[in-house]
């Protein structure tokens, strides 16, 4: 029997995907106006990010290689056959299979859609994504190409936010308050991170199911440290038991269709010492100044400033231990981080409408001192033509998140 290197499959029929026809098209063309401003002939996406932000497909690439190959006259998806169909179903455009009966046949799938004939001149890639290896052997390829980064155009284009993301973005901001609602609602001495984090994470899902019924759902989570464990903001949950007067810091982290938002609050369990409530209401302080900066024509290194100098008259600027925000979009929290848009020293950039950035203030104080813990606020906001909307609606602050349960 002859297996094929590479082939296509179309099984079973399109489904609805998050965003309309008319925005994947908006995307592409943007995409496209980099390409001929940049001489390119073609455009290799290889990232999670990029792939799902123009065709709507997410992979899965357990040590695969996925692909999306743009031109001038097409947009093609190229996939691991493990996959099946899928890629093809959950994607805007069109899919090629690649299989795994020999070594770079994901190579071959690249110049099946571009053909032998002539050879692009001029290829954009990922820097930021692609590994030397596969670096290497997309040029041995591509010989008589030339090649060219456009990772920094194209997270420059995901920094501005359509009207059809923000749609989107409003509903997980929403959805992780549902999540943190649920979760206040477990907490009491003697019960552990894990099983309070499963009511929040549970709570979010079973809503953007509902909201999203045509979605795929992945990677909804909940970070809910105690104790100790607030020290690191990304820190796993663990067994650890709730005690009276433990410091908690509640993370929120809903996904719909690719596209993160968060929530994160510090709360206490059922009392505050006056050492923990100084740390906290000043770092509250920050985070309610921070969000009056968010609006169009603030530069992100002069907010940062502002708010060091706002941590340092408190006493706390030792202890920061993050940037004061960054943006929220397509698999943002990791593989899609749009790093020049972050409240940050090093960030010059300026905030425009329709950008979404979070303020999120956060320090930590080392376990033999006064108030000992890790203290986090987060909210998202939408810059607009007079200000920014905050669409974070949980309350923060010790009159709301001292939490006494019965």
């Amino acid at each position: 029997m002859q297996r094929p290197d590479i082939f296509e499959l179309k099984n079973g029929e399109k489904v609805k995907l998050p965003f309309s026809s008319v925005e994947y098209n908006n995307r592409i063309s943007k995409l496209r106006n980099i390409m001929s401003n940049n001489k390119l002939d073609m455009v290799l996406l290889t990232s999670m990010h990029n792939i799902a932000y123009y065709t709507g497909f997410i992979y899965c690439s357990f040590g695969r290689p996925y692909g999306c190959v743009i031109t001038e006259k097409k947009v093609v998806t190229i996939s691991a056959n493990i996959d099946a169909s899928q890629p093809w179903r959950r994607s805007y455009c069109e899919n090629i299979i690649y299989t795994d009966w020999k070594r770079d046949n994901f190579l071959k799938a690249i110049v099946s859609i571009i053909g032998r004939s002539e050879p692009p001149k001029k290829i954009g890639i990922e820097e930021d994504h692609l590994t030397l290896d596969m670096m290497k052997k997309i040029k041995s390829i591509f010989s008589f190409s030339n090649f060219s980064d456009v990772s920094k155009d194209l997270m420059t284009l995901r920094m501005i936010k359509s009207n059809e993301e923000i749609e989107i973005i409003k509903n997980g901001a929403r959805i992780a308050d549902l999540g943190a609602e649920e979760i206040v609602k477990h907490i009491k001495p003697g019960e552990t991170e894990i099983e309070i984090a499963i009511q929040g994470r549970d709570k979010m899902e079973r809503e953007i199911a509902k909201t999203y019924p045509n979605a795929e759902y992945m990677d909804t989570w909940v970070w809910f440290q105690s104790g100790i464990n607030t020290d690191g903001a990304h820190n796993p949950k663990t067994n650890r038991k709730l005690k009276k007067g433990d410091i908690l810091s509640l993370n929120t982290f809903p996904m719909i269709s690719g596209y993160y938002t968060a929530l994160e609050r510090t709360l206490f369990v059922e009392s505050v010492d006056d050492d923990s409530l100084k740390a906290w209401e000043a770092n509250i302080a920050v985070h309610k100044r921070g969000i009056e900066l968010i609006k169009p024509g603030a530069k992100c290194s002069e907010i940062c400033r502002e708010l060091n100098e706002l941590f340092s008259e408190l006493g706390y600027l030792q202890y920061r231990t993050f940037g004061y925000g960054h943006s929220f979009g397509v698999l943002s929290h990791f593989y899609g981080r749009e790093t020049g848009l972050e409240l940050r020293e090093d960030i010059e950039t300026v905030l425009e409408p329709n950008m979404v950035i979070s303020m999120e203030p956060m320090i930590m104080i080392p376990e033999e001192k006064p108030g000992a813990g890790g203290y986090r606020e987060h909210d998202i906001l939408i810059v607009n033509k007079n200000g920014s909307e905050n669409i974070t609606k949980f309350p923060f602050g010790p009159e709301h998140n001292v939490i006494k349960n019965n």
